[in-house]
């Protein structure tokens, strides 16, 4: 381990070693290493062991753990960000672009945070040619919805129930909470273990850089390869729309995006390379790509069985389990922007049953609650919506009796006067940019094909 750790900033190379697959144990193997420290070994457990039925399936499962290898690798090499990367099978050039997209702008915040160039430290070496001739390989209809918890998914698994799709719902890791909200909708969610490298916490202990890294990407990689495994035809997301804004600009003038990879540029990107690279009738997509947050908070506040069960507070998701005693730690920007979504289409006493607390009551909050609406402060970098639906959501609750006098609201709204907002109307419309499959949208309600 000390070749690993003794100066992780000071790594000269990365290596991507290997990638391989135990069907007797169902578990794959991910392994790099750092100049000529000791290989980091990532481990995938896929449940019930399975084994890719026939050729091409075996063909296209091989092709997609090898993106996974590369996309997963953004966590080792982001530790020493070596200026040179070794692959033992370097990517076709129009596949080494969309990793080398990913990396920099999956890594844009974490570049911003930590005040480091990631794209003039990072190169990704391509090899001859371009992906194969796409291949098919006969997948079930059954579709492997991604589920983490929160609103979002389970919006997303009952509009694909709805749509008449027959959902897997899944997730990555051991969370509690998750369990409960697929309990809640009386399935059974298939959980698929990750066990990073252990030299990789120790490398951070001894100084590697540290930050944010585009974990939707790695999940998406790990879905698909699920979805050969196990059969099925569609790997869904629940990623919406705005998802798409920047948390901010930087220096430079880039757009620095903590949602890099729930966006639509990440999910058309990937979509294009599993139809190239993995198989041509293997369907990803985001059920939720047509709507705004505030859409999807109106839609869930009529999914009441799940009101009790779920949270949005990233404090229950953290690799080590939660780090607080309830579902909602009430006092970061995930809780601020449920209590102010949710206020919108709930009365007072509904938000509290669901937050046990009243945030937009508590004067403590107001800087926090000013940073979601762009009002003097920067947008903090979580997974919340855009600065204009923040705003809309308070401008409305400033015109219903049972909220105006909330402390938040009334010590904000008379900002409201001075900046640029969009219309609640407009924002409760769905959009018609989306990679929904044209056959799954047109039995979606109010979704344009």
């Amino acid at each position: 381990m000390s070749g690993a750790v003794a100066d992780p900033r000071a790594a000269r190379v990365f290596h991507f070693v290997d990638c391989g697959y135990d069907a007797a144990r169902g578990e794959a193997r991910l392994a790099w290493r750092v100049d000529d420290g000791p290989e980091l070994i990532e481990r995938i457990v896929f449940p019930g062991a399975p084994e890719p039925a026939g050729a091409e399936r075996r063909a296209a499962f091989d092709a997609a753990l090898q993106l996974l290898h590369w996309l997963a690798g953004v966590s080792y090499w982001k530790a020493g960000l070596a200026p040179e990367i070794r692959l033992n099978r370097p990517p076709p050039p129009a596949i080494a672009h969309f990793l080398t997209d990913v990396y920099v702008k999956g890594l844009a915040e974490f570049g911003f945070v930590n005040d480091v160039d990631v794209a003039g430290r990072l190169s990704v070496p391509a090899g001859p040619g371009e992906p194969s001739e796409p291949r098919r390989v006969g997948l079930g209809e059954t579709a492997l919805v991604a589920l983490g918890g929160g609103k979002d998914s389970l919006v997303g698994l009952e509009l694909a129930a709805r749509a008449g799709l027959q959902v897997r719902p899944w997730c990555v890791g051991e969370s509690r909470l998750i369990g409960d909200t697929a309990a809640a909708a009386g399935l059974d969610l298939l959980r698929i273990g990750r066990r990073l490298a252990p030299e990789l916490k120790a490398m951070n202990q001894a100084g590697a850089w540290n930050g944010h890294v585009p974990v939707t990407a790695i999940n998406s990689a790990i879905g698909v390869c699920a979805a050969l495994l196990y059969g099925c035809r569609y790997v869904v997301f629940s990623n919406e729309r705005s998802a798409d804004e920047a948390t901010l600009t930087g220096p430079g003038g880039e757009a620095v995006n903590h949602q890099y990879s729930k966006s639509s540029e990440f999910e058309a990107a990937f979509r294009a390379v599993v139809r190239s690279w993995v198989a041509a009738d293997l369907e990803y997509f985001s059920i939720l790509r047509p709507f705004s947050e505030l859409d999807i908070v109106r839609r869930f506040t009529g999914l009441e069985r799940f009101h009790g069960v779920y949270s949005s507070c990233n404090r229950n998701f953290h690799l080590d389990g939660p780090v607080i005693r309830g579902r909602w730690c009430g006092n970061c920007p995930k809780c601020r922007f449920a209590a102010l979504s949710l206020a919108v289409f709930l009365p007072p006493r509904r938000v509290r049953a669901i937050m046990d607390a009243d945030l937009l009551d508590d004067p403590a909050q107001e800087a926090g609650f000013r940073a979601l609406c762009g009002l003097g402060a920067e947008k903090p970098f979580e997974c919340v919506g855009e600065v204009g639906e923040c705003r809309a959501a308070l401008r409305a609750l400033s015109g219903q009796p049972e909220w105006r006098e909330h402390a938040i609201v009334r010590r904000l709204a008379p900002a409201l006067d001075d900046v640029a907002m969009p219309a609640l109307e407009d924002l409760l419309q769905p959009s018609s940019r989306h990679g929904i499959p044209p056959d799954i949208a047109a039995r979606m309600e109010g979704v344009p094909g």
